[in-house]
């Protein structure tokens, strides 16, 4: 990946037919979805102990978690990635056993799965009573052009993701939030980055403008 372009961005150069990144916005520094992502788990890292699961790698169980974890697990669709401990799919993992972790964290995955309902319930199937998934979901976005391409199946908003969630750990036990505003999700699809708004123009939370949607469930 390129080094980062901290050129401040000229926002009256909005008029082209082209996102200035296609990587969403990777390459300027921190994509703006990511502030979001960060954002949560920063608030429910107690949340994130015990025996633990992240998809891809451990980078936020890691981050967050700490020294409050006692194992954290991979798991990876495929074996050509050497930091997954487990591999395969959520929509059917039989050889994960019942009860299994404390706090799974799914950021920016279910969105790839077809089958994502029998994924949520392979979710709450594999985690202890108590225990914790903490899930984000991309709103508004542009499409990924990497090797998720072909799989990516959804957009989410709120209220899907209460529903879908709601139907395997009960109403009363998710908690969803959506997070972003008309000038972020403009700022997100033209590939910029975190660098290119100011704090107050992430944080403010626009009804209806969901870039990111994040999700908390109890089991």
């Amino acid at each position: 990946m390129s080094a980062p372009n901290t050129k401040r961005w000229d926002w009256g150069d909005l008029r082209r037919l082209q996102p200035v990144s296609r990587e969403f916005g990777y390459d300027r520094g921190l994509p703006i979805d990511r502030y979001y992502i960060e954002r949560f788990l920063e608030m429910h890292r107690r949340d994130i102990a015990g025996r633990t699961l992240e998809i891809g790698d451990d980078e936020y169980t890691r981050r967050y978690g700490g020294h409050r974890t006692t194992q954290r697990d991979v798991l990876h669709v495929h074996d050509r990635n050497p930091a997954a401990t487990i591999v395969g799919d959520l929509v059917d993992a039989p050889q994960i056993a019942d009860e299994t972790f404390e706090c799974i964290v799914v950021t920016q995955t279910l969105h790839l799965i077809y089958d994502v309902e029998r994924a949520v319930a392979t979710l709450h199937r594999i985690l202890r009573s108590d225990g914790v998934v903490l899930a984000t979901f991309p709103g508004i976005s542009q499409l990924s052009g990497d090797e998720w391409s072909r799989t990516w199946s959804w957009g989410f908003h709120s209220l899907l993701a209460h529903r879908l969630f709601a139907s395997h750990f009960g109403e009363h036990n998710v908690t969803v939030e959506a997070h972003g505003n008309s000038l972020a999700a403009a700022a997100f699809l033209q590939g910029l980055a975190t660098a290119d708004l100011a704090p107050a123009q992430l944080d403010a939370d626009e009804q209806g403008c969901e870039l990111l949607v994040v999700v908390r469930a109890v089991r």
